[in-house]
Formats: structure tokens, C-alpha cells, sequence
């Protein structure tokens, strides 16, 4: 991968999260340890699935593939941010930033559409029990987890594709902590019209399309709640689904404020707060969400460990 045509920049310098350098060694420690705890909880929770055969459902099949995609997406920007903090010139090459972004953008879109899925294996079990193994069937969610990727690919190869096009003369310095589509377009000296289009129209259909997906599912699921009877059945539904929901809406809502804006100095400073929470927040709190409050992790967990104690 080279730089693109009339590109004379071989190497970018990332600003970070914060150039303030008192903030940086406590900043270093906070994210080490969120990044840790985001890849071992992952870790974790695609060994538990792995290896529990009662684990083996739609649902939690959906689960293995959001935590896969989690731990590596972490790893895509996180080692490099800390390695800013303590390092004094925060450099990265061309070639490195445009796979970082490819990366990026890969695993950020597959989330999107991975918990679109997870949405509709919510919906299907509430609203269509009788029919659940029917409509959510193997193939059926190879193939909801296999357009994920696709979706994925197509996204990130638009993205990368549109930026190896851009002319970057002299400027290098991105305002962020990772190689993303809009700081890097403040670099150019070349039209970025296209580009900006190609932002607009990816990025509204990957947030649109998975927003309304999600919005109807919980439309019926919410419907069928308050066909419920008794108040203990529509706890115990609401309480399935509300873990998912709080994920969905700190994911899209932090996305949305990063990217379905205008792409000024002012807005990144503020989008680089909100791209923590997508990056860092989210998948670290998805192990949690998806585990500490659910019984059939908890009890598959205890059953691992016991089986453990008695072979030792």
C-alpha cells in the first residue's frame, strides 16, 4: 500500500486523546486497564460459549461473534493510543494509518449489523416463540452474520479506497488518537467532496438502516409486553432486552454525534470524547452486560469451573 497519487506524506503525527502531558501517565493506566479487562471479558466470554454446549443458540452464537468482533477491534487503535501516552513523537506511517482505518471501519460496521441481529433474535423469540427454531434457524443466522461482514467490507473498502485518492501535501498532524475518515480529511489539499459524500451515504445507511431495524423490533417487542398479563412476565421480558438496549443506544448515540456532523476543528474535539465510548466503552461493557446479568452465562460458567475442581 502506497501513498496515493500526488501524496507526499509518509507518516502521520496522532495528537491524542489530550495534549495536556500532566494527563497523560494517569490516562495511560485508566485505558491499560479498561483495555485489559476488554480482552480478557471477551476472551472469556467467547471460551465460555465455546466450550458450553447449552450456549450453543442463535442467541448466544450472535453473542460469540460480537465479542470476536469486540476483542480485535479494540486491539485495532487501543496499544497504539497507549503507546502515545507514554512515547514523546506520536507517529504513525502512511501505510500503518490506512490499514488502522480499513480495520476500523471493518469491525465498527460489523457491530453495527451484528447487534441489528441480535435485535431481530430478540424479536423473533418474543413476538414468534412457537416459531423461534424455525425462523431462526442455523443458516438463517450464518447468513444474518455473514451480511454482517459483507456490509462490513463493502464499508470499510469504500472508505479506505476513497482515502488512498486524496492528496495529503505537507500538513500530517491528526487531531485524534486513531486514523479515522474525518480527521484525516482536515489533511487534505485536495478535494474532499467525494469523499464527504461517501462519509454521508455509507455511514447513514450503516447507522440508518441497523437504527430503524432495531427501533421496530423493540416496536413489537414492546407491543407484545403490554399483551403480557401478568407483571412478572413483563419484567422478565423488559429485563432481556434491556441489556441489549442500553449497548444499542450508547453505541449509535456516540457514533452519530462523531459522524452525522460537519467535519470542523471544534466538532472533532468533541467527537473524540464521544468516539471513546464507542472505542473503548462499548466493548468493554459488552462482556459485563451480556453476562453478569444473565443466569444461563452464570450457571454455564459455575459448571466449567466445578468440572474444573473435579478433575483437579
Amino acid at each position: 500500500m502506497t501513498p496515493g497519487n500526488g501524496s507526499f506524506v509518509t507518516e502521520f503525527v496522532l495528537v491524542g486523546l489530550t495534549e495536556h502531558p500532566d494527563l497523560h501517565l494517569p490516562l495511560f493506566f485508566l485505558f491499560l486497564s479498561m483495555y485489559v479487562f476488554t480482552i480478557l471479558g471477551n476472551l472469556g466470554l467467547i471460551t465460555l460459549i465455546g466450550l458450553s454446549p447449552h450456549l450453543h443458540t442463535p442467541m448466544y452464537f450472535f453473542l460469540f461473534n460480537l465479542s470476536f468482533i469486540d476483542f480485535f477491534y479494540s486491539s485495532v487503535y487501543t496499544p497504539k493510543m497507549l503507546i502515545n501516552f507514554i512515547s514523546k513523537k506520536n507517529i504513525i506511517s502512511y501505510q500503518g494509518c490506512m490499514t488502522q482505518l480499513f480495520f476500523f471501519c471493518f469491525f465498527i460496521i460489523s457491530e453495527c449489523y451484528v447487534l441489528t441481529s441480535m435485535a431481530y433474535d430478540r424479536y423473533v423469540a418474543i413476538c414468534n416463540p412457537l416459531l423461534y427454531n424455525i425462523t431462526m434457524s442455523p443458516k438463517v443466522c450464518s447468513n444474518l452474520i455473514f451480511g454482517s461482514y459483507l456490509m462490513a467490507f463493502s464499508g470499510a473498502m469504500a472508505h479506505t479506497g476513497c482515502m488512498l485518492r486524496v492528496t495529503f501535501c505537507d500538513a500530517n498532524i491528526i487531531n485524534h488518537y486513531f486514523c479515522d475518515v474525518l480527521p484525516l480529511l482536515q489533511l487534505s489539499c485536495s478535494s474532499t467532496y467525494v469523499n464527504e459524500l461517501v462519509v454521508f451515504i455509507v455511514v447513514g445507511i450503516n447507522i440508518f438502516v441497523p437504527s430503524v431495524s432495531i427501533f421496530i423490533s423493540y416496536g413489537f417487542i414492546l407491543c407484545s409486553i403490554l399483551h403480557i398479563n401478568s407483571s412478572e412476565g413483563r419484567s422478565k421480558v423488559f429485563s432481556t432486552c434491556s441489556s441489549h438496549i442500553i449497548a444499542v443506544s450508547l453505541f449509535f448515540g456516540s457514533c452519530s454525534f462523531m459522524y452525522l456532523q460537519p467535519s470542523s476543528a471544534k466538532s472533532m474535539n468533541k467527537g473524540k470524547i464521544s468516539s471513546v465510548f464507542y472505542t473503548i466503552v462499548v466493548p468493554m461493557m459488552n462482556p459485563l452486560i451480556y453476562s453478569l446479568r444473565n443466569k444461563d452465562v452464570k450457571l454455564a460458567l459455575r459448571k466449567i469451573l466445578c468440572r474444573r475442581n473435579f478433575h483437579s
